[in-house]
Parts: C-alpha cells; sequence; structure tokens
C-alpha cells in the first residue's frame, strides 16, 4: 500500500500540521486501521479508498488519531487531496464531502459548526485566564480569551481538560498582526493529542464565530501552534469552505 506524510495549512516542509495518508485498494479492518495509526504518530492518518468499487462514486474516507476515529479532520482531507489532486468527492462519518485541489491550494466543503452558549465552566482548566465567552461545537468545547497574546501564551490544564466531556478545546481570540482576522489554538487530550498544531475541523466552528461577530464571510485565521498554520475560511450559510496549502513530506509503502 501507498502511503505518504503530507504537511498540511503551510506552504513549506516542518510546518502546519503533518497527517499520515493511506491510500486502500479495498475497505480496511478498523482495528488494523487504528494500528496503522499509532505507528504513525501523526495528529491524524487518512485511510482513502481508492480502488475497487470505491473508484466510481465517492471514496470511502476515515481518519485516525494515535488512540481514536474521529468524525472529520480538516488537516488530514487537505493532505489526502493533495495526493489525489483534482477534484474529489469523499464518504464520510460527517457525509458526503467535497474537496478541489488548484493553484497550490486545497478547498474543502465542509459543515458549518456554530458554537452554541453553554455553562462549562472552564476555570479548573484555564487557571488564571481571563474568558470572554464559553460555548460548544459538536466535539469541541469553545472559548474566547481576551486578545492574541492569551491565546500564544496558554498552558492549559491538559489532565483537567481530559476529564471532561469529549477532552477537547478550542481557544481564539481576534488577530493581532495585518491580514489575520483571529487566532486560535486547539487541545484534545481525550482522542490522544495534547495540542494539534493546525486543526481544520475547529474552523467549522471559528468560520461562523468570527464571521458573525466581524461581519465579514471571508477571513483568514493563524493557528497559533508552534509549527503554526493559515487557514482561509469562507462562511456560505450551513457550509464552510476552509482552504489550505500542503507539502509532501514523505512518500513509500505500507508493508504490513
Amino acid at each position: 500500500m501507498r502511503f505518504f506524510i503530507v504537511d498540511a495549512f503551510t506552504d513549506r516542509a516542518f510546518a502546519g500540521n503533518s497527517a499520515g495518508v493511506v491510500l486502500l485498494d479495498a475497505p480496511a479492518d478498523a482495528t488494523w486501521m487504528q494500528a496503522v495509526a499509532a505507528e504513525m504518530r501523526h495528529s491524524e492518518t487518512a485511510f482513502v479508498v481508492v480502488g475497487g468499487d470505491e473508484g466510481e462514486g465517492p471514496k470511502s474516507l476515515r481518519w485516525f488519531t494515535p488512540a481514536a476515529e474521529v468524525a472529520l479532520c480538516g488537516h488530514a482531507t487537505v493532505a489526502t487531496t493533495h495526493v489525489l489532486g483534482g477534484e474529489q468527492v469523499y464518504a464520510t462519518l460527517s457525509g458526503e464531502l467535497r474537496a478541489k485541489a488548484a493553484g497550490g491550494w486545497v478547498e474543502l466543503d465542509f459543515p458549518s459548526d456554530p458554537p452554541t452558549t453553554s455553562g462549562d465552566d472552564l476555570r479548573a482548566i484555564l487557571p488564571g485566564v481571563e474568558i470572554e465567552r464559553t460555548g460548544r461545537g459538536v466535539d469541541n468545547l469553545f472559548a474566547v480569551l481576551p486578545d492574541a497574546k492569551a491565546v500564544r501564551t496558554l498552558e492549559p490544564d491538559l489532565k483537567a481538560l481530559k476529564a471532561t466531556w469529549k477532552g477537547r478545546l478550542l481557544v481564539t481570540a481576534a488577530g493581532d498582526v495585518d491580514g489575520v482576522d483571529y487566532v486560535s489554538r486547539f487541545f484534545g487530550p481525550g482522542v490522544g493529542v495534547d495540542e494539534d498544531p493546525v486543526t481544520g475541523s475547529a474552523h467549522c466552528v471559528l468560520s461562523p464565530y468570527w464571521s458573525g461577530r466581524l461581519n465579514k464571510t471571508e477571513l483568514t485565521g493563524a493557528q497559533v501552534s508552534a509549527r503554526g498554520g493559515i487557514v482561509r475560511t469562507r462562511q456560505d450559510g450551513d457550509r464552510v469552505h476552509l482552504s489550505g496549502q500542503a507539502v509532501t513530506v514523505v512518500s513509500g509503502e505500507l508493508h504490513v
């Protein structure tokens, strides 16, 4: 089986978020895919069926962290589409997803996930941090901090976060540099990822929130992890169009 390691949401190697991409001739056993993802040790490994009966319709696409399968992953979908090229339609746990690689960018068509107001008390997770608002997306706790510096310097209590709901937290604030509308970071110890370098699916929450707050449909977000990355978003009703660049770092064969 062919496999690739791709850095997504970046235009240079060793930045953005790395993902494994495994090309399958037929659907695979979930236990085996989980074992491969644990071996790869990337925040996500994507498994896409490109052969057999899957060749004519939507391609089956599944995503696994080193610890669990997830229902939606942006950066590994960018990586997969970067590898395959052209226009792609995927059958996933989040429904049918469309993606297109063109002009050095990959655009994804994902479901919007506007955060709902919640009463979650995040003081134990974010000790000493001022919080403007809390909420929830489909899978993630959501917190708005007072400024970009607070996001960059944040050190959440990951043990306390893992003990909550689904053990995932998205934090954000308005951007503080030209060309960046908002900044964010994402922590997911509940799915085996203490901090994800760049999280495409998180922008399904960020896009509707910041589009409403800034009264703009097209935005640029910077995920300010150590590796960092840029995600462009376009809010389109109940859909979010995410765009990012990608670089293939490794390609090879998976023998087992």
